[in-house]
């Protein structure tokens, strides 16, 4: 099945004031949730509706007394499985596997009596509604594999028959909630979710990471000194090695003129220097 569950018409309700399980999942449904639906599920939202008696879903053969029980196939606490024999107390909603958008409407927190939520693999965004901490008889919620952004409500800690919960694979961050049921949940029901932190997560919320400009400047900096010291080494070396093969060539080839002249002149200065000091000694020792 596919196509959008969306209608505009506000002659056509209530749709289904005495369904108790609504399961559309694993079909090719687009658009919006269908809120005019969940609108028109008066069984899940007035006890009175069915009444309070552990009785099963069914109903009876037209001839004799039999009772014949219903049975369906749903996704509960992320196992495939299948309920033989469904309490009317039941009241379960699994919209996953499709290909829904938009945000979650906020009034799924008016199903009071919702056991299993199920919107996981869709494309649904924005935030978790709040009021979905209203469902104090809910079980299990997946809302896994969609693009839900914001924090996780603290709400949602006060739920006290919560069991299974998942919102891996969506952007969410912020802290986790802690305490009564959150304490049981593991990492898996957060993974997919890097802005995350806080307990099973391995990311603390008050960890202190550097700023990357910072660290890039840092670095920067570093490098450059030592590229400073690497040139300065290798000019060195270089005029070395080219100052030490010029001299090998030039007294290999020949001696230059300006330096024989320059070699004499210093030799003579120092000839005349040794005669001076000579006749001065002589001299003295005429005296």
């Amino acid at each position: 099945m596919h196509g959008s569950l969306c209608v505009n018409s506000s002659k056509s309700s209530p749709f289904f004031s005495k369904i108790q399980i609504f399961d559309l999942s694993s079909n090719y449904f687009s658009g919006p949730l269908p809120v005019r639906y969940i609108n028109s599920f008066k069984a899940i939202i007035n006890l009175e509706k069915i009444g309070s008696t552990m009785s099963y879903m069914g109903v009876y053969a037209q001839r004799g007394s039999a009772f014949y029980t219903y049975s369906i196939g749903i996704v509960m606490k992320g196992q495939d499985m299948e309920l033989v024999k469904i309490f009317t107390m039941w009241m379960i909603i699994d919209l996953s596997n499709n290909q829904f958008e938009g945000g979650i409407p906020k009034v799924i927190g008016k199903l009071n009596l919702l056991k299993g939520l199920n919107l996981s693999h869709n494309n649904l965004n924005g935030g978790i509604p709040t009021s979905i901490g209203n469902l104090t008889s809910l079980e299990w919620l997946d809302l896994s594999s969609n693009r839900l952004s914001g924090t996780i409500p603290n709400r949602l800690a006060d739920l006290p028959f919560l069991s299974s919960f998942n919102v891996s694979q969506n952007q969410l961050h912020g802290q986790i909630p802690q305490g009564k049921q959150f304490n049981t949940f593991g990492n898996d029901s957060y993974e997919g979710n890097k802005g995350l932190c806080g307990f099973p997560v391995s990311k603390g919320c008050n960890s202190i990471e550097p700023a990357p400009p910072n660290v890039l400047e840092k670095d920067g900096s570093k490098s450059n000194i030592s590229f400073g010291w690497k040139v300065v080494l290798i000019g060195y070396g270089c005029g070395v090695v080219f100052g030490m093969v010029v001299g090998y060539v030039v007294f290999q080839t020949g001696k230059p003129k300006w330096l024989v002249n320059l070699v004499e002149i210093q030799h003579e200065k120092k000839r005349r220097r040794k005669s001076k000091d000579g006749s001065r000694s002589n001299g003295r020792r005429r005296i």
